[in-house]
């Protein structure tokens, strides 16, 4: 694994290894890696071993997250892997020579696998998967597959859906959300297929091409377009000409530190001085330096989004201050850990980083209708957009065995743990 020297332990729950034991916790909201380190009694001496470049992902770990510690019979920390996104993980041990603590970022080892479920349906389609499985995240995302597909309130008791979804596990519990990859509807001897793309999203046929229908008025003595959906509801470039040089990654490896690093963002290359746009209207959450990222400015959006736009040579805004969709922010630069001249674009939904590129458009989309006035008529416009839906034959053959075999679902416990596999670096020490 580059220049890794690859060692993979295994810790079981509660066994007794050198009078040690794994135990899981949550990571409090609003907590510090320094208050972390003062309630675990240990030197922020370890602060100063962080790279730069490193040090920025302390502000990664999401409130809330589930983490792993291994307490010695002293009570003391011998290790912690706390997640800083869906694939890397910051890992603090101590070194049994010299009892200080290392700092490293390595790369979350997990186990997927796939499963069915069949469930009637007695009150809703949420309660009852998350009552049948214990999953809430499972119901969830089936809330999500059949929303705009089928209306799950007109679901009735006796009623019955079935599914087939992937988990990754840590540990024998639920790691992050799990993925959906078809789903079939049964009521009244008839049933429906509904195929997930690759976001989670529902659709009653796999083909590529989805249609989807525009409903308006329209006016009878002379017309005019009116769009659906406004402009400004789209995210535009936040740069006029686009050149991308680095994609967003949840596990990337890094050219100049040789070891695999997340890339949440998107890098676009450009001129030093190249005006900056904010890629939609919002209030400025913050403008000015943050570590590794040099001149920053982020920008709070309707929905949820944030936006992040680094390594600036200059701001033009400031905390508090409202702006427009293609308004300059700032000027390309090579601030902060930058090898040259380039703006480092982030996008946050609800907290969580998301891949920039899934939302930037170079042009709005125009979605119209016709309008006449002095008499209106109702109309209705078939528009079409490619989607992708992958494996949807094998997946619905797979579901198809799976009720012929009437086997019983897989539910989740939350008391069992099972065994926790972890690649290291060469600094490993034997638990």
């Amino acid at each position: 694994m580059g220049s890794f020297k690859s060692i993979v332990f295994m810790v079981l729950m509660f066994s007794a290894l050198f009078g040690a034991r794994v135990t899981p916790d949550h990571w409090k909201k609003g907590q510090t890696f320094s208050d972390y380190l003062n309630d675990r009694n240990i030197s922020l001496d370890v602060l100063q071993s962080i790279s730069k470049t490193d040090i920025i992902f302390l502000s990664e770990i999401q409130g809330g997250q589930l983490f792993y510690e291994l307490i010695n019979q002293n009570g003391i920390l011998e290790q912690a892997l706390i997640p800083i996104g869906e694939e890397m993980q910051i890992r603090l041990a101590k070194d049994r020579e010299n009892g200080k603590y290392q700092f490293d970022i390595i790369p979350i080892v997990y186990e997927e696998g796939e499963y069915s479920a069949t469930v009637t349906i007695e009150k809703n389609l949420h309660t009852d998967i998350a009552t049948a499985l214990n999953n809430r995240s499972v119901a969830d995302k089936m809330g999500q597959l059949f929303k705009g597909t089928v209306n799950a309130k007109k679901f009735k008791k006796g009623d019955k859906v079935s599914f087939i979804y992937t988990q990754k596990t840590r540990m024998g519990q639920p790691y992050y959300r799990p993925s959906i990859k078809i789903a079939m509807y049964e009521s009244k001897g008839k049933r429906q297929f509904i195929y997930a793309d690759e976001d989670g999203y529902g659709y009653k046929s796999d083909k590529k091409s989805q249609a989807y229908t525009v409903t308006g008025k329209k006016k009878v003595t002379y017309t005019r377009r009116v769009p659906v959906s406004k402009k400004d509801s789209r995210f535009g470039m936040p740069l006029r000409h686009v050149r991308v040089t680095s994609s967003f990654s949840y596990r990337r490896w890094h050219p100049i530190l040789k070891r695999y690093r997340p890339h949440h963002g998107t890098d676009f290359g450009a001129r030093r001085g190249t005006p900056l746009l904010a890629v939609n209207a919002g209030k400025v959450s913050f403008s000015g330096w943050m570590r590794g990222y040099g001149k920053v400015v982020k920008i709070k959006h309707a929905g949820g989004y944030e936006s992040l736009y680094a390594h600036q040579s200059r701001t033009r805004v400031k905390k508090g201050q409202r702006v427009k969709k293609g308004q300059i922010i700032g000027y390309v630069g090579s601030t902060g850990r930058s090898t040259g001249p380039h703006l480092h674009f982030g996008l946050k939904k609800n907290g969580r980083w998301i891949n920039p590129m899934r939302v930037l458009r170079k042009k709005s989309i125009k979605t119209s209708i016709l309008k006449k006035f002095t008499k209106y008529e109702d109309v209705k416009t078939t528009k079409y957009k490619k989607v992708v839906i992958k494996d949807a034959k094998a997946n619905r053959e797979k579901l198809l065995n799976y009720l012929k075999q009437e086997r019983k679902p897989f539910v989740w416990d939350c008391n069992r743990q099972t065994s926790m596999r972890v690649e290291d670096g060469p600094q490993t020490q034997a638990l």
